[in-house]
């Protein structure tokens, strides 16, 4: 019987191909797109979750009461070490590192790395597998390193390199010479090597590189990213009072002060950092991939309806020929079960060829369907179930039910219920893609506006090149006569010379008040380590005053530059009178003149209003990391060339890697570059199945009221006002769409902005404009769809019925 049932299901397919097309196309695409985002939001909720003891790592946090006085993701230096030491029935393991960027060589091979700095548990800790090495001793010697796999085949070509060595540039102008005594397989994300903004492939023993030692040992150090799993069956709280009673005993009266330690699962981190950045990403991406399945679903369900309510007469030859109810249930619901099935299969080809461009697009690797076996079968295997049950219900137990006369006579007593249920599925599919549409446009609109906003500083022909560390006097003076050398390239129109670029990383805070004014009211501050240079190169506008020694005299010590928000902060209404003012900051001993008062630029990312923001000169603490240039614009690519030249003369043993400001700020912006790519192709798939939607609905309409429109000529109707026929019942829907789904999106859309101090006005011309694209598109297919049928001879259109 049931092998019946699949043959004419086969035959009734191959019988309308057309409309069996489009039902299988259409929702192998919603499916398709649903396992790429749900493949997507398994792999963001799968971090940190296979670290070993997965479920006793936490990470050791920070609450400030002064911000200015540490970091929400560090702690104190000894703080793990000490933990572990005197609490070992609470604390199982510990693991601490300082993340830092160094310049690493192999020969000609020069390459900047991140670079942890850390405890040699980290192996041993976290269980990351390797390829070589032991993971118990592979970090005990001050001069060992373990690297990833990947950094083994780009120094050396193989994956077998124990006891080769790397040199690592420090921090007082030095090479260091360390062997490699573990290779790891490249780890997956996690929030222990991935937890900075870029991750880090090499690790080496804390305290190892000059220049760069003691912090683990230092109490006043609050800036020492900590790590420590706990005993089985111990939970934070059971730790609080130890950590209390341990800063109590090690930590400054200050710090004790302001300082409160709290634990955050790891298992739990990665989704809530940045605000739940990722938790929001994946509640967006799968509301809009919840949006497209369902659209695709309400395809499915509609042609299959359509196609089943034609059917009524060959429903009731069946029935006095003896068939029973419960076999033309299960005829139907093997009709709907079969195309869901094809549309599984090639939905899963579709994933196989669409996953390295929405890898891409993502911003994360998409595992095949050979990894996700068996769940990459199972679970399509059973939604195609579902969604072919769901379509065939209303054909199998609605016509499958009506009397054996009306079915003879082709009557459908729920007629008026059937084009209601079809016509609010369509209704349903309007509004989505309407929402997604404007949703899209909107969130378009804001990214654009990152790139073309008037960012305070002029972003074009800027690139910045980090450069190697000697932070001592001498390795400064060093670097400012480099600097100078190449400032004379006529390529170039200006260098230079800082410890912070606009990329997202913020530099140091301090309290900033006036001379005399009581320190607990110093507003907070964002400082920024800078030559003389940085305001020509940037072309940041100096509204008073001057910019250190930029353009006369020489350099003047315990000098410092405001912005103009930080200037107002401080009282000072009219920049000028900031001039000359002296101020002091939080740990800098003695008295700052106010040197000049720049105006606001966006240092930070748009989610922020521009906050009060300072300048010390970089001769004041030695430290830099880049070089910054203004190129002249004519030609880039040959200025690059001459910059990389005169480079390679200077400095031949470092890393020459750039990035132009536009690059860089497309990293700031990645999040939300991904959701723009995300929503733009959202909306390109609810179009396309809207449209498969709107075509199978009218040549099945068509098809079924040939002999009305015979008849509707023959009385005298003309082309266009068969067209209208057609077209008036979607254009009804189309109306009854916009006016639920243009206010959700523009509430919604509104609460998305919010989250952001620069942003775009909403406003009804992106509404508009969807609303009258959307409208074109489906009055076009609707009119080349009806026009055929309006041209059809209607004395044919009488015989064929």
């Amino acid at each position: 019987m049931i092998q019946n049932y699949f043959k004419i299901a086969w035959r009734n397919l191959l019988k309308r191909k057309f409309h069996s097309l489009v039902m299988i196309f259409g929702l192998s695409v919603g499916m398709t797109f649903t396992f790429l985002i749900m493949s997507y939001v398994w792999g963001e909720l799968s971090v940190n979750r296979n670290l070993r003891n997965a479920d006793n790592q936490y990470i050791v946090r920070s609450r400030w009461k002064n911000p200015d006085m540490g970091t929400d993701i560090a702690t104190l230096g000894p703080l793990g070490a000490t933990l572990k030491a005197d609490y070992p029935n609470l604390v199982a393991n510990f693991y601490r590192y300082d993340g830092i960027t160094v310049a690493v060589s192999k020969g000609e091979k020069h390459f900047r790395e991140e670079v942890q700095t850390g405890d040699s548990t980290l192996l041993a800790m976290y269980g990351f597998p390797l390829l070589h090495g032991n993971a118990k001793n592979a970090l005990t010697q001050k001069s060992s390193v373990a690297i990833t796999e990947e950094k083994a085949l780009k120094y050396f070509g193989k994956t077998d390199v124990l006891g080769e060595t790397l040199t690592l540039h420090n921090f007082i102008g030095g090479k260091q010479q360390f062997q490699v005594t573990a290779v790891l397989r490249n780890p997956p994300n996690n929030s222990v090597n991935n937890l900075l903004p870029k991750p880090a492939e090499v690790f080496i023993p804390l305290s190892s590189l000059d220049g760069r030692k003691g912090a683990e040992d230092n109490w006043d150090f609050p800036y020492m990213i900590t790590y420590i799993e706990l005993q089985k069956g111990i939970s934070p709280k059971d730790l609080k009072k130890p950590v209390t009673q341990t800063l109590a005993t090690h930590a400054s009266a200050n710090t004790k002060a302001n300082l409160e330690v709290y634990l955050t699962p790891l298992k739990d981190y990665y989704q809530e950092a940045n605000n739940g950045l990722v938790r929001k990403m994946i509640y967006t991406l799968s509301g809009v991939t919840l949006f497209i399945l369902l659209m695709a679903i309400v395809n499915f369900v509609n042609i299959s309806i359509g196609k089943s309510s034609s059917r009524l007469k060959e429903i009731g030859v069946r029935k006095v020929l003896g068939s029973h109810k419960t076999q033309l249930v299960g005829q139907f619901l093997a009709e709907s079960i079969i195309p869901a099935l094809f549309a599984m299969f090639l939905s899963i080809l579709f994933y196989e060829i669409s996953r390295s461009a929405f890898s891409e697009i993502l911003g994360k690797p998409l595992p095949s369907s050979l990894t996700l076996f068996p769940y990459s079968l199972i679970i399509p295997l059973f939604s195609a179930f579902f969604i072919g049950v769901m379509a065939g219900i209303y054909p199998a137990f609605v016509l499958s039910g009506i009397s054996s006369i009306d079915s003879m006579k082709g009557k459908l007593k729920s007629i008026k219920e059937n084009v209601m249920l079809r016509r609010g599925l369509v209704a349903l599919q309007f509004v989505i893609a309407l929402f997604v549409f404007a949703g899209a446009m909107v969130i378009s609109r804001q990214v654009n506006y990152f790139f073309n906003k008037n960012l305070g500083y002029n972003k074009e022909s800027l690139v910045s090149i980090a450069v190697p560390r000697d932070w001592t006097p001498e390795g400064l003076s060093k670097m400012e006569a480099i600097r100078d050398q190449l400032s004379r390239l006529k390529e170039v129109s200006n260098v230079s010379l800082s410890y912070e670029i606009p990329n997202g990383n913020n530099g140091g805070h301090a309290g900033l008040y006036k001379s005399g004014q009581d320190s607990a009211q110093a507003i907070h501050t964002q400082f920024l380590s800078t030559d003389e240079r940085y305001a020509d190169t940037y072309q940041i506008k100096i509204l008073a005053g001057k910019f250190f020694n930029a353009r006369q005299g020489a350099y003047q010590p315990n000098r410092i530059v405001l912005n103009q928000a930080a200037a107002k902060a401080l009282g000072y209404l009219n920049p000028e009178d900031a001039v000359g003012q002296q101020v002091r900051v939080h740990n800098v001993p003695g008295l700052l003149t106010v040197d000049g008062v720049s105006a606001d630029f966006n240092f930070a990312s748009m989610h922020q209003v521009i906050k009060p923001l300072g300048f010390f000169h970089v001769k004041e603490g030695n430290a830099f990391r880049f070089l910054t240039f203004r190129l002249n614009p004519a030609n880039l690519g040959e200025s690059m060339a001459a910059v990389e030249n005169k480079w390679r003369q200077l400095m031949p043993d470092a890393p020459f890697e750039y990035a132009f400001m536009d690059d860089t700020l497309q990293k700031l912006y990645k999040s939300e570059m991904q959701l723009k790519k995300a929503s733009q192709i959202a909306t390109v798939l609810s179009v396309i199945i809207v449209l498969l939607g709107v075509l199978g609905m009218v040549s099945l309409s068509v098809a079924r009221r040939t002999r009305e429109l015979g008849i509707r000529k023959v009385l005298g109707s003309s082309e266009a006002a068969i067209i209208m026929l057609f077209l008036r019942e979607f254009l009804l829907v189309m109306v009854i769409a916009m006016l639920i789904s243009f206010p959700l999106a523009f509430l919604t859309m509104q609460r998305w902005l919010e989250t952001y101090a620069f942003r775009i006005k909403m406003n009804w011309e992106p509404f508009a404009m969807v609303g009258l694209g959307f409208c074109s598109i489906v009055t076009l297919l609707v009119c080349l769809q009806t026009t055929k049928a309006a041209l059809t001879n209607p004395v044919k259109s009488l015989r064929n019925e």
